[in-house]
């Protein structure tokens, strides 16, 4: 049995060979995000942040969709009644981990898109380090056709990886697009067949867990965090952020890494991980 099995209503997550495999698991409503499935990502993701089994996280949904995603009803419609301080909590829940929780985890995040990604979906996408998607997948941001613009930090997230004649255009269209483009637009990594997701995920996942944990959370922070700062604020930031790793690595990477190349000749550093 699993340590988290029947642990929360809407998500499922299972732990295989380092990997957490965090599914949003509301198959008939397209697992589209709720103001429930967002507080429980909350709790879900503080707690493989801390398991010692995990070393990547993969996020994917139940059934034929990753995430359609607000749930109109429950998000929108149900809320849109209500108190607006209710209406601030739901919203901020949302983006908690949706984007806050999520862009800067510290572990790797892969988003593993096996069908539908509509809407709010785009923010967790884009919030991942990583994205591998079907190539049957179905993107969209539809919200003009609702009547509503795109909301959360969809735009933001579609300007940070796509580009700004590609974002407008499905932005002001709401015209949907499949995993080939996706991969086309930057928006993910990769686009495969769907019966080689699952096997091209691991793949990708297994070769993110040979690294130093301790170096990869620099490595992949430290890249974002630049985007948002000058070149001079860039150079003091990473420079930190080196030392930082080096304090923190308790296994030594940088020697051992050095050691192997330098003097045991034993590993290739472009083609290869030091041997830890």
């Amino acid at each position: 049995m699993s340590k988290y099995e029947n642990r929360w209503q809407t998500v499922l997550v299972e732990v295989q060979g380092g990997i957490g495999w965090v599914t949003l698991n509301r198959p008939e409503k397209r697992n589209a995000m709720s103001p429930t499935l967002n507080r429980e990502m909350l709790e879900v993701l503080d707690q493989v942040e801390q398991d010692g089994d995990v070393g990547v996280v993969v996020i994917t949904g139940a059934g034929e969709s990753w995430t359609a995603g607000m749930d109109l009803k429950e998000y929108f419609r149900e809320t849109d009644s209500g108190p607006e301080i209710l209406q601030e909590k739901v919203r901020r829940e949302a983006s908690e981990w949706q984007w806050r929780r999520l862009r800067m985890f510290a572990k790797p995040t892969i988003a593993m898109v096996n069908g539908w990604c509509f809407g709010g979906g785009f923010s967790p996408l884009v919030a991942c380090d990583l994205a591998i998607c079907a190539d049957e997948a179905t993107f969209g941001l539809s919200e003009i056709n609702w009547g509503i613009p795109p909301g959360n930090l969809v735009s933001k997230a579609m300007a940070d990886t796509v580009g700004h004649r590609q974002s407008l255009y499905y932005i002001m269209t709401g015209n949907t697009f499949d995993g080939r483009k996706a991969a086309e637009m930057g928006l993910v990594n990769e686009s495969v067949p769907l019966e080689k997701l699952r096997e091209t995920t691991v793949e990708l996942a297994n070769n993110l867990l040979e690294k130093n944990p301790v170096v990869m959370r620099a490595a992949k922070n430290g890249f974002k965090r630049c985007r948002e700062l000058t070149w001079e604020q860039n150079e003091d930031y990473l420079y930190a952020k080196l030392d930082q790793s080096r304090l923190l690595d308790t296994e030594g990477g940088r020697e051992e890494g050095m050691k192997q190349f330098l003097d045991e000749k034993s590993i290739k550093p472009g083609l290869q991980t030091y041997k830890r």
